[in-house]
């Protein structure tokens, strides 16, 4: 792998947990010598990875709409910073440039663009591993619905495999780097089936 999008909030959160979360996630990437593509802020968590990677000498490239440069305040400090025309290129470049994508906490631009990338990959629009890291159980309630969906016939037990969810940096990375996708119909050939 060469470089993994992270998504996360704009926010710091109201516990360090989740700044020091974003930093420990970003020695491991710089170790294993990992860049980071990342929304383009200088504030919240999202700044805090940014930051971190680069000051230990990592790769940050920073995608980001001019709409959200004042608003989340765009970092000038990363080896690159993208100013793209809208969200929608802005998602489709963070894509492109990923081999896979973590969500560490955030709020609803985080969790909609850990789902659209999970949906693409529903879709067999690409085979990049996605997980969650769950700091301090802050996805325990988003694990719960997703079961109840399952339970409830709305997603397959395949697509919900499709989420990995780790509290340890290291450790979904090291199932980053064994990830191999597994093959399964796509869900359009099984609603043709029916």
């Amino acid at each position: 792998m060469k470089r993994i999008c992270v998504y996360c909030g704009s926010s710091p959160g109201n516990n360090p947990v989740y700044i020091q979360a974003a930093e420990a996630l970003a020695g491991e990437l710089v170790r294993r010598n990992i860049g980071l593509v990342y929304g383009g802020a200088s504030v919240g968590v999202m700044g805090a990875i940014a930051n971190a990677v680069m000051r230990q000498g990592g790769e940050v490239i920073g995608i980001i709409p001019h709409a959200l440069m004042r608003r989340e305040i765009g970092n000038d400090h990363l080896s690159e910073l993208q100013i793209v025309d809208s969200m929608h290129e802005r998602k489709a470049a963070m894509a492109d440039q990923s081999d896979g994508f973590i969500a560490l906490p955030g709020g609803m631009g985080t969790l909609e663009e850990i789902f659209e990338i999970l949906t693409w990959a529903q879709l067999g629009f690409h085979q990049k591993p996605c997980a969650l890291l769950n700091v301090n159980h802050y996805y325990d309630s988003l694990q719960t619905f997703l079961l109840h969906s399952v339970q409830e016939g709305f997603l397959s037990k395949d697509h919900h495999h499709l989420l990995q969810v780790h509290d340890d940096p290291a450790a979904l990375l090291d199932h980053f780097r064994d990830f191999s996708p597994a093959p399964m119909d796509k869900w359009l050939d099984r609603q043709s089936q029916l």
